[in-house]
């Protein structure tokens, strides 16, 4: 009890930087994916951008977030069971493959022999930076022709107690629906091309970092819940020790007093 309850104070504390962290992001991140759509539905097909080129899904790369550590409930069976559904319904006809950040991802997926990199040890350092060159590398690998498409699974940090199995697309970035009845005045400097290419990397970094910061999130709640329902058992179990205990020797003494009594009267007769 002692022990979950340590652990949920630490979850806690990790929780509220974690969360802090990815509520000032998510504005910024939102604004950038809607201005590049908005964008990239105004362009023209042969004037697309080498990230949105749609091509037959043959071959798809699931990026699988997780955790390194378990002790968080469902938080990563979610995940690992979404994506084990998703390549065998979604993509049953179709070559995936998985890119795994966390520990539990790459457990579960290594047996296939489709995890093409195990990125646990982002982890120990989670900044922009070192998410940037994932995304790079997935950028590289989309545009080299190995993968037709690039889906993102994750948890999404909805509150302490919940946490939202999320899958969005990473490539090929697909275009909103432009809406005719609004009549946006904007001045593009230098082109809209030009703006558009160099928004897309931007823009697809930030995607990927705020999945990898909602789970990360998302699992200290996961794991301040599961730390507390295991100390409220623990607590429970305790008490019932403790109940049972007392029961027993409260017994055990009414024995020894009733033998006592029963041999001085035995004495006195």
């Amino acid at each position: 009890m002692q022990i979950t309850s340590a652990m949920k104070m630490v979850s806690a504390a990790k929780l509220k930087k974690a969360q802090d962290a990815i509520t000032a992001m998510r504005p910024y991140s939102n604004k950038l994916t809607e201005l590049l759509q908005s964008l990239s539905a105004t362009l023209d097909e042969d004037s697309g951008s080498k990230y949105s080129v749609q091509r037959d899904v043959e071959k798809v790369l699931i990026v699988v977030v997780t955790s390194n550590r378990g002790l968080a409930g469902a938080f990563n069976s979610n995940i690992i069971k979404h994506v084990t559904k998703l390549s065998k319904e979604t993509y049953a006809n179709k070559d995936v493959s998985y890119l795994a950040i966390g520990k539990k991802a790459n457990d579960a997926f290594k047996k296939t022999n489709k995890v093409i990199a195990n990125k646990s040890d982002l982890y120990e350092d989670l900044t922009f930076e070192n998410v940037s060159e994932i995304a790079e590398m997935l950028m590289e690998k989309f545009v080299a022709g190995e993968f037709d498409k690039i889906e993102i699974v994750y948890n999404h940090f909805k509150n302490a107690a919940t946490q939202i199995v999320m899958t969005e697309q990473f490539l090929p970035i697909v275009p909103v629906e432009s809406d005719e009845n609004v009549n946006l005045d904007y001045v593009f400097e230098p082109s809209k091309i030009e703006i558009v290419e160099e928004l897309i990397p931007k823009s697809l970094k930030t995607q990927l970092y705020k999945g990898i910061r909602d789970s990360f999130a998302s699992e200290h709640g996961a794991r301040m819940t599961a730390m507390h329902k295991a100390t409220d058992n623990a607590t429970e179990l305790r008490d019932q020790l403790k109940l049972t205990y007392n029961k027993a020797r409260q017994a055990a003494i009414t024995n020894e007093i009733l033998e006592i009594v029963g041999g001085a009267e035995a004495l006195n007769n």
